[in-house]
């Protein structure tokens, strides 16, 4: 698990290991789960704020909760702790992550409290009270035996919530995948250490020199201290963890999936099996379910312009709205003469005022925006009739905060769609608006150019008398557009024509069928606008509105409610009926809305413009007396007959067309009636006082209410201060969230608690909308108050599975769902299969919910493909036929038709995850998190669920804001409980859980957490939590089948194989020595020292070195005479001072120089042996110094010799603090030389004595140093001038450390043999002046230049700006033939091209830049020489590599891997690739060890330990079969050979070698073998601020480390990218990811990671790292 992390200090100050055991043991203790405390919860949900306090006091009280009531379940939370206890028994053995304090901030609450206004947090106050259980009596079941699947059940026990509980069944979170176990990787023994050095012989961190300026030295190195076998370090905290999370993951997990790779080579995926065991549909195809007839209506007006005209001039005092200020008093009154006028301005002006007479800006039917905040409906709605006066189409949106608003861009998307230029405004939000230095309003990201034009009455122009709106009906003209937020979060403009918007308001006022005179209050709670709260607009929304995406404006929005006279049902006799609505405008939410997170589910402003749609239609004309009473006058109102005329052939059954009927009759007492009247709550004074909207219930004696779950939930919490509550004259309150399941624990207990104030149970009358299909269903109010709503307690496994099931075994595994009505009237609905084709549900199966009405949406604004697959749906039975002529529409919403055409929503389509195979909803997912002691932990119950696909499958991710007072034990056992119980509950695996900052993650306009930007933030790597949890191992289980190894095949059947496909057997070798002529005089000596003494006899001043300082001036150089002299001064002081004998060992400790050359020639002079040694870096004595000592002691050293700088550095009280400077050998220096020469110089007795040692730190961590005998090293120096051309007159740049391998040869040996001059280049120089290399190899017109990766990648990031000033100052490099990388690993082809490319324009070939390999048996294999064929570049199979095959694939392919050729096969070396098992021969392009043949291979190892079987393996092994005879020196690396079209300079086709990597550092995983830079090249393209990374195994673990360049906040973002990454290209889960400082990755004078460094020093706990992450 990378989870939240246990702080600790840098440094070596850490806790003993006793002391830690008891601490860990401590802190494990507090993260098993608790008993549920049932008692204790209640007043710890009601304890003190730690907000600042407020002058309310329901503010103080709703200020404690942290929880977004939406979920909201006490039964659930029972479930949740009942899983929880389950897991008590067993100990949460997960290891804490170590995090750097300094990542460890405590801010404070009040730095996080968002600033109190209108679209602050929804959840700002949230209230977290005392629901109790609602006894329900068991006559409030449904009659269940007419429903064939019998999944409904009554609530025959009391249901307070809705559950969604699971029997704990099959483990928890925490029981994590095995990876030892035999389905996923094959249990190899951890890895060998290869460091064999007692504690005296510390192997150290090698690193260039210079590089300290870029590089911190890691403080660490004491491989040896470590017990890397099978035992676990006793003095690491780091190991103890690692040991800890491997005993975890050895518990048995749920089975996986049954495995879905067909071939473990090609490893395609087959289509996942179903489970056997599965719940599957057994019920009879659904048929559609149709609403009743809509009825006709008399009087019904024409269009809704054509009623606000009637009743603002028929009754212009009557009050249309009010708004209340935040103390609860009247704010502003608008009433219908007002709004009239208002409109009419609006209209005229926009019509008129903008542009010019002879251009107007907006013409009839062009799109205008709507800009108004939701505490302000009175503007916006004058801005919206005065759109539709002037025919011109509003496209409602929310104020745009700044200008990086989160989704702002997807919003100004839909605006540059629609071709929008003008965006109405309220005065006060214009003043708002974020603005330029100058005062302008500057354009938001992604938004087209606007003209703000504010419609406040002395911003508009009064209309002449002549001028008058042109008022036609209702026709099939785009009334507005609504925008909907998609779950990717892209935005869709959903259009709504002016006949939806008419038979919208029919089809809901016979819906709500009022049947007695009354007064309506209509609380519209707090609806924001263009929130996204799924099912908020089903009851108020006018014809055409959406649920999602709703209008910006105030938020308000009534029920319809309609006498009599308006509806043709003669069931619904009329009365007097003083109408009023209360509305309440919607807080920001605080989280995605429930169904579908992220995306609006009705907003306030739509639903206040629906309200007041039917507000003008309906009631306004035909009420406009005020404060009358009359008697029941249904008999004096006859119905009227309407003559409709022919339907459009498109038009479904039962739509009414606009001006079809004629009215007959007026309503019979329209002076005695009342118009209605809104009144809108607005957010602020519910903040302060949750129960405002039930005291204007009382005040007005309300009729209808409508409001929100939360909102009930927060009166309860409020009443017990308020005594004189009357809810009686209540008639429907409609619950706008009520599709939501969590609904219910709210609706249960609110009628709990307020039946005893008059509310009654059949009064609550939840319902669903949506988007598209606008309101879907809704429950009808009803007398009966013995008939209960229905009720469905569902399976929450078989919900997964889409299938409907009551769960048998346990109460608390099921989710409780409540009906949202019948069908709308006039409509048709059915549900169909989620996927694919439209296919009609049975009757016990979820699916998606489509409707055919006339009242819907119509399109997608401008996607005609996208309408096609939502608006025009024709649902088909099992037989393939489709069920209506008419199309359907997509209503977003997933449930099912129920007992009595109940219709029941169980979640959104928007919501859904489908992960292997089951379908989640992300609102279950949150209510479950939130249900684990939310009060203490999630801010404000800010929680974000969606899935991302990782590994061809979907991944649950969950992202919530802890408080700021949380702790790091709080995170790490919240996160852990909550993995538990998810788990346990819905037996799914949550893959990351991350905790962020409070009121850090996106927000929506209004405050709720803009769920795709999360998204996208998770995704770039952007989020920057503050802990982080990832649970792979649990969740990934459809990993690649691991590779069973078959029985070996013997070599000899390998053979014939081979032979039988006509491949040959993969072998190759350079020209042969022997053949070659030249006049190559050096030929007849033996000995380079002869060689020396020949040169300075014939030609004694000829220039062999000259070293460049940092300015690029010479700062020394050698002729062969001065070499020569020098060379015998220090022979003399080597026997005379220092008394050696032939033979005897002496150290070279120099910096690159000509010191270290006349040295290494004065100990051949004298017989002696040398040594090359890095000396020790200034600045870092004590990682460096003891890697000098260990050479010196490991290579018997009698003698070191030095520079007099140097000679005090090793001599100093800081080189004494880091080792013991008495055991030094004799120290001599050679700046001071004795002026004699020798007597003799000395001449080896035998070609094949020791020449010299070659010590270098391998890759591995192991310190090998090769034996070099005089005859190899003439062969190699000839074998190197054969293949470069290189003479006396050329002149070869050398920017490489001379201490070991090619570099040391190129550096000190070779321009003695060929007589070549050789520009020495130290590589630390080019930390001061990093255009040295190249600026000398154009000053000198060089041919021939040699580097390292490391000198080449500082030239790549150190000049790439700086490519035309180099220019500008005469660089050259066109005269450049060779580039050569010395290195001993595969090509770094990335890095060459780069190269490559950037200095193309100064003149460097492409093919100029090539690399050579070499190993420790053989310093140089392979070298691009001057002639012959360019390097190739081959594509292989990333995937077969694993399998040891190699597999020929394109450029571009998946999985591909370019390997380029690791240049020419040097003169005299012979290559064949063999099988580093069997030993036999293999064929021509398969993978194998390299094994190499020459006359410069090295002797042997040298070792202290006399270990033989070591040297007689790696020096002389022979085949198993074919040529048995010849002895081959084993490399150690893999890699294959193929024969290339090219032909060589001696005619014959080319064989190219391609290294693949080394043997010890591959890693065996899952039964495959990986090479480590295959994974690191992946990792580092994971993110930006990766610059390095070196991953190893430990126990079978997979460890990546990563360096960080950015801020230490990024640290924790890198987790999941990295673990992502890491399984979708390589199939491996990653155990632990340990994001360090730049430099840290030690890496050695070649530029090669020191990984098995880097594994001891993490292991031992000295890398200091930022974060360490381990994964679950």
């Amino acid at each position: 698990m990378s989870s939240p992390g246990q702080c600790r200090k840098r440094g070596p100050g850490d806790i003993t290991q006793k002391g830690y055991e008891k601490k860990r043991s401590k802190l494990i203790g507090a993260y098993l789960p608790q008993p549920p405390r049932v008692d204790q919860a209640l007043p710890q949900e009601r304890r003190a704020p730690v907000t600042p306090s407020s002058a309310s006091r329901y503010h103080r009280r709703r200020s404690s909760g942290s929880r977004d009531e939406r979920y909201r379940s006490d039964v659930h939370t029972e479930a949740v702790q009942a899983a929880l206890a389950k897991h008590k028994e067993r100990k949460m053995a997960v290891p804490m992550p170590s995090k750097r304090r300094s990542l460890v901030v405590q801010t404070s609450m009040d730095a996080y409290t968002p600033p109190d206004t209108s679209s602050g947090s929804e959840d700002e106050g949230s209230v977290q009270g005392d629901s109790q259980g609602t006894p329900t009596s068991s006559q409030g079941s449904i009659n269940m035996e007419h429903w064939i699947s019998q999944a409904i059940h009554g609530s025959t026990t009391s249901t307070t919530s809705s559950s969604s509980t699971q029997s704990g069944g099959s483990g928890a979170a925490h029981r994590l995948a095995d990876v030892m176990a035999q389905t996923h990787i094959e249990n190899h023994s951890a890895p060998p250490d290869v460091t064999t050095y007692t504690s005296e012989h510390s192997i150290q961190v090698e690193r260039p020199q210079g590089s300290t300026g870029s590089r911190t030295a890691p403080k660490y190195g004491n491989a040896e201290l470590m017990e890397t076998g099978d035992g676990v370090p006793v003095s690491s905290r780091v190991s103890a963890k690692i040991q800890q999370l491997v005993n975890t993951l050895k518990r048995p997990k749920r089975p996986p999936l049954r495995e879905f790779f067909v071939d473990d080579f090609e490893e395609l995926l087959e289509v996942q099996q179903p489970d056997p065991n599965q719940p599957k549909p057994e019920g009879a195809q659904m048929l559609a379910m149709r609403g009743e007839q809509l009825g006709v209506v008399t009087n019904w007006p024409p269009s809704l312009e054509a009623a606000l005209q009637r009743w603002g001039t028929i009754s212009p005092k009557a009050p249309c709205l009010t708004t209340m200020d935040t103390n609860g008093k009247p704010l502003y009154i608008l009433t219908y003469g007002k709004l009239w006028t208002r409109s009419m301005k609006v209209a005229y002006s926009i019509l008129h005022k903008l542009g010019t007479k002879q251009e107007p800006m907006v013409r009839p039917g062009d799109r205008v925006a709507l800009v108004f905040p939701n505490n302000d409906p009175a503007a916006f709605m004058a801005a919206f009739y005065g759109c539709l006066l002037a025919e011109v189409v509003p496209v409602p949106i929310e104020v745009p905060l700044t200008r990086k608003d989160a989704g702002s861009q997807q919003i100004g998307f839909l605006l540059g769609s629609c071709g929008v230029t003008v965006a109405l405004t309220s005065d006060a939000c214009h003043k708002g608006l974020p603005k330029s230095p100058t005062g302008e309003i500057p354009q938001f990201k992604g938004w087209p150019k606007l003209l703000w034009f504010v419609t406040e009455s002395k911003h508009l122009s009064k209309p002449p008398r002549d001028w008058f709106p042109h008022i036609k009906d209702a026709n099939n003209d785009t009334a507005y557009i609504e925008y909907k937020t998609c779950k990717d979060g892209s935005v869709l403009g959903v259009t709504v024509t002016r006949t939806a918007l008419l038979t919208h308001c029919q089809a809901l006022t016979q819906a709500c069928g009022y049947t007695e005179a009354y007064k309506t209050a209509r609380i519209l709670a707090r609806c924001t606008a263009h929130q996204v709260v799924p099912g908020l607009t089903a009851v108020a929304e006018p014809p055409g509105s959406c649920a999602t995406a709703p209008p910006p404006g105030p938020c308000s929005l009534v029920s319809v409610v309609l006498p009599e006279s308006c509806c043709c049902s003669s069931s619904f006799p009329g009365g007097p009926c003083s109408l009023v609505s209360v509305l309440l405008p919607e807080s920001p939410c605080s989280s995605s809305g429930p169904m579908q997170p992220g995306v609006c589910g009705a907003s306030c402003k739509r639903l206040l413009l629906l309200f007041l749609l039917f507000l003008l239609f309906l009631w306004g004309p035909m009420w406009p007396g005020v404060h009358g009473t009359h008697e029941s006058c249904s008999s004096a109102m006859p119905l009227c007959s309407c003559r409709p005329c022919q339907p459009h052939p498109k038009e479904p059954p039962g739509a009414v067309r606009p001006g079809v009927c004629s009215t007959l009759r007026a309503p019979a007492a329209p002076s005695v009636m009342n118009m209605m009247h809104v009144i809108s709550i607005p957010y602020s004074l519910m903040k302060v006082n949750p129960l405002s909207w039930i005291q204007k219930v009382c005040q007005y004696k309300a009729k209808v209410a409508c409001v929100k779950s939360r909102d009930m939930h927060w009166a309860l919490v409020a009443h017990r201060d308020q005594r004189d509550i009357n809810l009686s004259s209540l008639r429907m309150l409609i619950v706008a969230d009520g599709a939501n399941p969590w609904s219910i624990s709210s609706c249960d207990a609110f009628l709990n608690v307020f039946q005893s104030k008059g509310l009654r149970q059949e009064v609550i009358c939840p319902c669903a909308s949506s988007p598209e299909a606008l309101t879907v269903a809704i429950r009808r109010p009803t007398d009966d108050s013995n008939q209960p709503p229905g009720r469905g307690v569902l399976s929450m496994h078989g919900l997964t599975y889409g299938v409907i099931r009551v769960d048998s075994e346990e109460k608390l595994s099921v989710l409780t769902v409540q009906d949202v009505g019948l069908v709308m009237p006039g409509a048709i609905m059915c549900s169909v299969k989620p996927d694919g084709v439209p296919q009609l549900c049975r009757t016990d199966e979820v699916g998606e919910l489509c409707v055919c009405a006339a009242a819907t949406g119509t399109s997608y604004y401008g996607l005609s493909g996208m309408t096609k697959n939502t608006f025009e749906v024709f649902p088909m039975t099992s037989s393939g036929a489709p069920i209506s002529e008419y199309p359907f529409i997509r209503t977003g919403l997933l449930g099912f038709v129920g007992p009595g055409g109940l219709v029941f929503v169980v979640g959104k389509m928007d919501g859904l995850m489908v992960v292997s195979g089951r379908r989640h909803n992300a609102d279950d997912i949150v209510a479950t998190a939130l249900a684990v002691e939310p009060m203490k932990f999630v801010y404000r119950g800010r929680i974000a669920v969606f899935s991302v696909t990782v590994l061809h499958d979907e991944r649950i991710v969950i992202v919530a804001e802890q408080r700021p007072d949380s702790t790091e034990e709080d995170s790490f056992q919240w996160m852990s409980r909550v993995l538990q119980a998810i788990d346990s509950i819905h037996q799914v695996g949550v893959y990351c859980l991350a905790l962020v900052p409070a009121n850090t993650l996106p927000k929506t306009p209004l405050g709720g957490i803009h769920l795709s930007e999360t998204k996208q933030l998770f995704l770039e790597g952007s989020l920057h939590p503050c802990n982080v949890l990832m649970c792979p191992h649990t969740c990934v289980t459809n990993l690649p089948k691991p590779r069973q190894k078959q029985p070996e095949i013997g070599p000899a059947s390998v053979m014939v194989g081979n032979l039988v496909s006509g491949k040959r057997i993969a072998q190759a070798s350079g020209r042969d020595l022997g053949q070659i002529e030249d006049n190559d005089q050096a030929r007849k000596f033996l000995f380079l020292s002869e060689v020396l003494q020949w040169r300075a006899q014939t030609t004694p001043d000829h220039v062999l070195y000259t070293l460049l300082n940092c300015r690029g001036a010479i700062a020394n150089s050698l002729t062969c005479v001065q070499l020569h002299k020098r060379a015998e001064k220090i022979a003399v002081m080597l026997m005379e001072r220092g008394h050696l004998q032939d033979g005897d060992h002496v150290a070279l400790v120099y910096p690159p120089g000509i010191d270290l050359i006349a040295a290494f020639y004065g100990c051949l002079y004298a017989g002696c042996v040398p040594i090359t040694v890095r000396p020790p870096h200034p600045q870092n004595i004590a990682t460096t110094l003891p890697t000098v000592k260990m050479i010196v002691e490991v290579s018997r050293s009698a003698c070191l010799m030095t520079t007099q700088l140097i000679c005090k550095l090793l001599r100093s009280r800081e080189a004494a603090a880091a080792v013991d400077v008495r055991t030094w050998p004799l120290i001599l220096d050679t700046d001071d030389l004795p002026k004699k020469r020798p007597a003799q110089i000395c001449k080896p007795c035998n070609p094949d004595t020791l020449a010299y040692l070659d010590f270098s730190v391998s890759t591995t961590g192991m310190l090998a140093g090769v034996k070099m005998s005089h005859a190899a090293t003439s062969a190699f120096c000839r074998s190197i001038k054969l293949q470069c051309e290189l003479y006396p007159s050329r002149e070869v740049a050398i920017c490489l450390d001379p201490y070991c391998g090619l570099g040391f040869v190129l550096w000190c040996l070779c321009s003695v043999y060929a007589g070549h001059q050789s520009i020495l280049i130290p590589p630390s120089e080019l930390e001061a002046n990093p255009a040295l290399w190249l600026l000398a190899v154009s000053q000198y017109k060089v041919r021939d230049t040699f580097c390292s990766y490391s000198v080449m990648e500082l030239c790549t990031k150190g000049l790439g700006s700086q490519t035309e000033s180099l220019k500008a100052r005469g660089l050259d490099l066109s005269r450049v033939r060779t580039c050569v990388v010395v290195a001993e690993e595969r090509p770094r082809i990335a890095l060459t091209q780069s190269f490559s490319k950037l200095f193309k324009d100064l003149g460097l070939h492409p093919r100029a830049v090539s690399t050579s390999f070499g190993c420790r048996v053989n310093l140089a294999i392979c070298l691009q020489g001057t002639s012959g064929p360019d390097p190739t570049t081959v594509y292989v199979d990333m995937r077969a590599l694993r399998h040891d095959r190699v597999r020929l694939v394109e450029r571009g392919s998946p999985h591909s891997l370019p390997l380029m050729e690791s240049g020419k096969i040097l003169p005299g070396v012979r290559i064949i690739i063999a099988n580093p098992e069997t030993k036999g021969p293999l064929g021509d392009s398969h993978l194998g060890e390299i094994w190499v043949h020459s006359a410069h291979n090295a002797s042997g190892y040298f070792t202290i330990y006399g270990d033989e079987s070591l040297q007689s393996d790696h020096f002389n092994s022979r085949l198993s079969f074919g040529d048995t005879q010849t002895i081959w020196a084993r490399t150690g690396y893999l890699g294959f050979l193929r024969r290339t079209e090219l032909t060589d300079a001696n005619g014959e086709r080319h064989d190219a070698l391609y290294v693949v990597g080394a043997l010890d550092e591959a890693m065996e995983l899952r039964g495959m073998r990986y090479h480590p830079i295959d994974i690191e090249t992946s990792v580092i393209r994971a993110h930006k601020s990766v610059t390095e990374c070196a991953v190893f195994t430990w126990t079978n673990l997979l460890v990546v480390v990563v360096e960080l360049d950015g801020s230490e906040q990024e640290a924790l973002d890198l987790v999941p990218l990295v673990t992502n990454v890491v399984l979708e290209e390589h199939y491996l889960i990653v155990g632990v990811v340990v994001v360090v400082d730049i430099g840290v990755i030690p890496i050695n004078s070649r530029g090669e990671k020191q990984r098995m460094h880097l594994r001891d020093g993490f292991l031992a706990d000295q890398l200091d790292p930022i974060y360490v992450a381990y994964n679950m």
